[in-house]
């Protein structure tokens, strides 16, 4: 038996039809704050296109990337693409006697962008991360007000940080010459040394002594040869998504040699999946992933000329590019 609001409904539904009265629309789906702030930054870009926030990542942390997710309590990570590979070393924490564990996700990404970005500006080992969290969080597009505990940006960031930090990093690579394999080899130390003074419960209180680091003689070498520029507003809305980061300074350093070259580059999911996927468990997963991201990065790289229709294939012809010559020296 209809209830009394069920008969209501039919009533008005009926008397709409013979009204000749159309339906009324559905409300507006609402927007979520990481699409609002994607939409914000595309805005921006698309706006004034030349108004970069520089930044910068070494090229070798381009053609390999850092993990996505926690590896674990493995001895070593590695990732190969084509004949070179990057191998990461955790550190060791002292004071529990265990590993400090490895660097992943998007936190790690941001600091090295931050990081290579004050080399090249600074053109020093030395750096000078603040004195205060909060300040210094502001800077690589953190928040100190962001949830609480184990999860706030804060504690997660000076987790991030004491791995990306203490860790080695190889990478290794085969060539041939002469008809002959020779493999080369370049071990670095991210800092080995530095001072951290943050206290992770009351982020915004200002220490008495400035936080640092000093860069490996190598890995500071590394970051200033050639470093691949990006726009830190990019990097801001694409920040939820490691994945995202990753594909989004890999197209703008392919950018360049494709537009040099004036022809497009065509690379297949399974070979980038390599490069930048393992962390997936399948090419079809991380096809899947790539997409979605891929969709991100056309929004706030509006001039990018890119295609995934090829079947088993992305392909990235000539573009505009994200950062201009100008700006980037």
């Amino acid at each position: 038996m209809q209830s009394l609001a069920d008969i209501l409904k039919t009533s008005e539904l009926v008397k709409r039809v013979r009204d000749h009265e159309p339906p009324p629309s559905p409300p507006p789906p609402q927007l979520t704050p990481a699409t609002n702030k994607l939409l914000d930054a595309a805005t921006a870009i698309r706006l004034d296109p030349d108004a970069v926030e520089r930044a910068y990542m070494a090229r070798q942390l381009v053609q390999c990337t850092l993990p996505h997710r926690n590896p674990g309590n493995v001895e070593r990570w590695l990732r190969r693409n084509g004949n070179a590979a990057l191998v990461l070393q955790a550190g060791w924490d002292t004071k529990n006697d265990r590993s400090i564990g490895y660097p992943y996700g998007t936190i790690p990404r941001l600091l090295l962008f931050w990081i290579t970005s004050e080399a090249v500006k600074t053109k020093s080992r030395r750096l000078t991360l603040g004195n205060s969290l909060t300040e210094f969080m502001r800077e690589v597009g953190l928040s100190a007000d962001t949830g609480g505990g184990k999860r706030s940006d804060a504690k997660r960031l000076r987790d991030q940080m004491e791995r990306l930090f203490n860790c080695r990093i190889s990478f290794d690579e085969r060539v041939t010459v002469d008809g002959k394999e020779r493999k080369r080899w370049l071990n670095m130390e991210v800092a080995p040394r530095g001072e951290l003074w943050w206290d992770i419960k009351r982020p915004d209180q200002g220490a008495l002594w400035q936080s640092w680091i000093q860069l490996g003689e190598e890995f500071y070498n590394a970051l200033v040869s050639a470093p691949v520029p990006a726009d830190m507003r990019a990097l801001r809305a694409l920040k939820r998504s490691p994945l995202a980061l990753d594909l989004y300074v890999w197209v703008t350093y392919r950018v360049y040699s494709v537009n040099r070259r004036n022809e497009a580059l065509a690379v297949s999911w399974e070979s980038l999946s390599r490069q930048m996927g393992c962390d997936y468990r399948d090419v079809r997963e991380f096809r899947r992933e790539a997409l979605r991201a891929l969709r991100s990065i056309k929004t706030v790289y509006p001039g990018l000329n890119l295609s995934t229709k090829t079947r088993g294939r992305l392909v990235l012809r000539p573009s505009r590019l994200a950062v201009t010559p100008a700006l980037t020296n």
